[in-house]
């Protein structure tokens, strides 16, 4: 992961932050899942295009995607 840092109005914060929480999701991944309609497919991974539509049926998963990614934090 490479780590990057945005400006956002504080309606814009406050409102992405709402989403998230209503989501049960992390800003980072609110942030992440709204780039990736944007972002052009890896040609060489097609399958990428269905990324984030398998279910685990852990209906809490998206609240724990951050320690998935980067590792449980102490």
């Amino acid at each position: 992961m490479v780590r990057t840092q945005i400006s956002l109005s504080e309606q814009e914060y406050d409102a992405a932050k709402r989403e998230a929480a209503r989501l049960g999701i992390s800003l980072a991944e609110l942030l992440r899942r709204s780039l990736r309609p944007l972002l052009p497919v890896d040609e060489s991974k097609p399958w990428m295009a269905y990324a984030g539509f398998v279910e685990s049926g852990d209906p809490k998963a998206s609240r724990r995607i951050d320690d998935v990614v980067y590792g449980h934090k102490d």
